[in-house]
């Protein structure tokens, strides 16, 4: 299972930074702050596809959080054209850890691309 960087600092044409964020799209800090400064994540849209974004709300709770998820795995598969570099959303402002957060992407299609310490929780190598 290929990773997505560490830190990502620029997108290909069909690159996508997907990010935690507040369902009020306040992008303040972390990678929210990165996706609107860098990546035209819109402010106010906390929710989807934004720019060259896809923002998943994490300040709501574990149960917002596992079904916001479930929505971007389903835009994931439908939109193949796409490479979606996901970082550790969830695990910074948040307050969740990789171990929680990591198993709900555990039925991403091949486009998606995973912090690599979700790749590793996922396939059991810590």
């Amino acid at each position: 299972m290929k990773a997505s960087p560490k830190l990502i600092t620029s997108l290909s044409k069909n690159e996508i930074f997907v990010f935690g964020s507040n369902k009020e799209g306040y992008h303040i800090g972390g990678a929210a702050k990165i996706a609107h400064e860098s990546f035209g994540a819109e402010w106010g849209i906390g929710i989807g596809h934004t720019g060259k974004c896809y923002a998943i709300p994490t300040m709501s709770g574990i149960e917002e959080i596992e079904k916001s998820v479930s929505e971007f795995i389903e835009y994931a598969k439908n939109n193949q054209y796409l490479i979606f570099l996901v970082t550790e959303i969830g695990c910074g402002i948040a307050g969740y850890t990789p171990q929680q957060i990591a198993p709900l992407f555990k039925n991403i299609s091949e486009n998606v691309l995973l912090p690599k310490i979700f790749t590793n929780i996922l396939t059991q190598k810590l």
